[in-house]
């Protein structure tokens, strides 16, 4: 009689993903997410997925660059330009502690397209996105609607959501039962240069 073992546990020839077979053609690591943390990963990595597929540009903030600080004057400018003099001076003004509150969770993004002009975004503008803010209607949010990459303002009426456009010309988005749809965050600021 003999006897038919088999290996159990440890690496076995042949199993597994075949090295540098995937979508990036490199080697894969394994990560352990905390629970809280893994619907944030999850669509964090659609919207990356959905990137790939899309002209949108999502610029990372480097929070360990050098603080550029910026004189800001007390007086208002109405329509001139305020006094130059040292008694005018209030503070120094460091953009990135006056526009980005969570740094760990934000982003920034280059509008494409000319569906929120009305809202004073415009092409080539960047929206700094804070993902820890909640998606609350009428905020406008960066989203991903059956895989493409969206800005627009978020509204929820009577259980039905959508995203409208802040451009007449454009439609909005209507979300169905059969949509998928993820807020990737809130946008709180827009950068727009006027030279």
């Amino acid at each position: 009689m003999t006897t038919n073992t088999q290996n159990r546990g440890g690496a076995r020839l042949g199993a597994g993903r075949k090295k540098n077979s995937g979508k990036f053609k490199e080697d894969t690591k394994v990560m352990r997410v905390p629970l809280s943390l893994v619907g944030t990963v999850a669509s964090t990595l659609e919207v990356y997925k959905s990137q790939l597929k899309s002209d949108m540009e999502v610029l990372k903030p480097d929070f360990d660059a050098p603080s550029l600080s910026i004189p800001i004057f007390s007086s208002r400018v109405q329509a001139g330009f305020p006094s130059p003099a040292d008694d005018h001076l209030e503070d120094q003004l460091d953009l990135n502690k006056h526009l980005i509150h969570h740094q760990e969770a934000t982003f920034f993004v280059r509008a494409q397209g000319e569906s929120m002009l009305n809202a004073g975004i415009h092409p080539g503008d960047i929206l700094i996105v804070d993902k820890s803010l909640p998606a609350k209607s009428g905020k406008i949010v960066i989203a991903v609607v059956d895989g493409e990459f969206t800005v627009k303002r978020l509204y929820k009426y009577k259980g039905k959501v959508s995203l409208k456009a802040e451009n007449p010309e454009f439609k909005d988005i209507e979300i169905n039962e059969g949509s998928e749809l993820i807020i990737w965050g809130v946008v709180t600021s827009v950068i727009h240069q006027y030279v």
